[in-house]
């Protein structure tokens, strides 16, 4: 095409332009509500937004037509969003405590800014980032509370942050890294399963429900289905929704990012209730919102309620099988996992000698193994098919130099085995002899092929620095964890360095800075490397478009955003 021709597209480009300029200069008045008296700053900032958006997109197009194969520079600077100071804080706290008065069986107060309960919702003990308090903590009971909530944040400008189970490791859940610290506001009591649709093996609960409760409740019930996404204990629904988290049954039933979350009813930052979409099991009704909101840790709007998918649940059995060295044990997945009976494999779990180690020291398990590195293997299916799934697993983890390979005869060893597993995280913090001893626990994820050579150079680095350590590993989808201690500020900086070594080597592997725990402040430096100034840049013109004042979670997931300004 000319570039004669390529122009006269342009008067068609342009209208198109403008329409879409409309639509987000009408979002923009809708959260443009402030309590300080505008004198013509609204009616100047549609008159931006509007030529922003038009010359914006208007040159996006254009450029588009015009020069096709051209690479589009990426914006980089956005103006800092303004927040409200103490004044405001304090005109907030007094109207949400009208408006959310103390229910009956529970005389506390539903609004709070005692330094006690600040810390509490502010920091966390599993988090090495920077951390902040927030101004004041809200505990919400419904929909229509965390509605009244986000009016009154967008009305003073508050920044309010979301806080459901607290098990988050990136600082998901902090303050807001300015004054004022904001509203963190607490869906734990909005914690009901709605409704149990058995028929139709789906279920409608609230955020604050943790899937543990979930799945004990449908045990309770007879109900042979369960929500096959397990992270870590006390985690609830809309943390794991924020975060897309996965956990040790990922090789076989995947992650949050699957079809596990038929729909989401979300608080938009206008103060808009939306609904994703319906409960059918599948849609191919435009895109699909309800994964806008799956990894966006609260930046673009706060879960209240959801449709999960539910499966049956299965027999199970255990199997472990040890190896000499770590790259040896990884190395067997693959072929495991391609084998005929691979979709007979639910988890397969690498914990490394280090690990065995401190699982003996620490006594939480019945049994003590050798101190080698080991694959955790959970087999589901007829129990012909768990039989002949164990004989070809264990015919495959012995030409890759497996040592031992032990299968449970019953659920009582299965039990005993996967105990092993399910105590990781409790031994290595009490294996050091050092009480003052802390934990720092990252993840990074990479093709299952890449994983030994990941493992591998991991392991010899940790060592190479002096750092006591275990890994384990969801290594059936190439996610693993490192669990590194320290004692002091310089063992803490050692591990720092560690894991943003450790993050590179995954990412010079075709893999993820996080594969489960997110990005919030931890693992935001990275997401231009991995995904792309061009990427980052599309999340966050989606941010601005659904958020324009940066209220929801400010400072986490975007590098670049949420960084405001001196209150006004």
């Amino acid at each position: 095409m000319t570039l004669l021709k390529r122009a006269s597209q342009l008067p068609r480009i342009l209208p198109k332009a403008a329409q879409y300029a409309s639509r987000t200069v009408s979002l923009a008045r809708m959260q443009s509500t402030t309590t300080v008296p505008p004198q013509g700053g609204g009616r100047l900032f549609v008159a931006l937004a509007a030529a922003s958006v038009v010359g914006g997109l208007g040159g996006f197009f254009a450029t588009d037509v015009l020069f096709p194969n051209s690479k589009q520079p990426a914006q980089k600077d956005y103006a800092k969003p303004k927040y409200g100071g103490p004044a405001q804080v304090a005109a907030a706290k007094k109207e949400l405590e009208e408006l959310l008065l103390p229910v009956r069986e529970d005389k506390r107060p539903r609004v709070s800014d005692d330094k006690k309960i600040l810390e509490t919702y502010g920091y966390s003990p599993n988090s090495y980032h920077p951390e902040h308090l927030h101004s004041m903590v809200v505990h919400v009971l419904s929909t229509e509370d965390v509605v009244k909530v986000v009016n009154v944040a967008r009305k003073y400008r508050i920044p309010i942050t979301a806080y459901s189970g607290g098990t988050s490791l990136e600082g998901h859940f902090s303050g807001y890294q300015g004054t004022p610290g904001g509203i963190c506001i607490d869906m734990s009591g909005m914690n009901k399963i709605l409704e149990i649709h058995e028929s139709d093996a789906d279920v409608i609960l609230q955020p604050g429900v943790k899937w543990e409760d979930l799945n004990q409740t449908l045990a309770d019930k007879h109900i042979p289905l369960f929500f096959p996404l397990d992270p870590g204990p006390g985690a609830t629904i809309g943390g794991m929704i924020s975060t897309g988290c996965s956990g040790t049954n990922a090789v076989r039933y995947g992650t949050a990012k699957a079809e596990w979350f038929l729909n989401v009813t979300v608080v938009l930052p206008n103060g808009e209730i939306i609904k994703t979409r319906r409960r059918s099991r599948k849609s191919s009704a435009g895109f699909d919102t309800t994964k806008l909101f799956i990894g966006a840790e609260g930046t673009l709007g706060i879960v209240t309620e959801a449709t999960l998918r539910l499966t049956p649940k299965l027999p199970t059995s255990v199997a472990f099988a040890q190896f000499d060295d770590v790259t040896s044990a990884v190395s067997a997945v693959t072929e495991v996992l391609q084998s005929p009976m691979g979709s007979h494999i639910q988890c397969v779990e690498l914990m490394d000698n280090h690990m065995m180690e401190a699982i003996n020291h620490s006594g939480l398990s019945e049994k003590s193994y050798p101190t080698k590195d080991s694959l955790f293997f959970k087999f589901q299916g007829s129990p012909n098919s768990i039989s002949e799934t164990s004989k070809i697993v264990k015919g495959i983890v012995k030409k890759h130099g497996s040592t031992r390979f032990e299968s449970a005869r019953n659920d009582t060893e299965a039990s005993e085995l996967w105990n092993h597993r399910k105590v990781a995280l409790w031994s290595t913090l009490s294996w050091p002899d050092d009480s003052e001893a802390r934990v720092w626990t990252t993840d990074v994820c990479v093709p299952p092929s890449k994983l030994p050579e990941l493992v591998g150079e991991t392991k010899k680095d940790l060592e190479a620095s002096g750092i006591k350590s275990t890994i384990v590993g969801h290594v059936g989808d190439g996610n693993f964890h490192a669990f590194l201690l320290f004692s002091n500020d310089d063992e803490l900086e050692k591990v720092k360095g560690a894991v943003h070594r450790m993050v590179h080597r995954a990412l010079a592997l075709d893999g993820t800075c996080t594969g489960e725990h997110g990005v919030g402040v931890g693992k935001k430096e990275y997401l231009v490397e991995e995904l792309g100034a061009g990427t980052v840049e599309l999340m966050k013109s989606i941010k601005k478009t659904v958020d324009p004042l940066e209220l929801f979670n400010p400072g986490k997931l975007y590098p670049g955003l949420g960084e405001g300004s001196a209150p006004h």
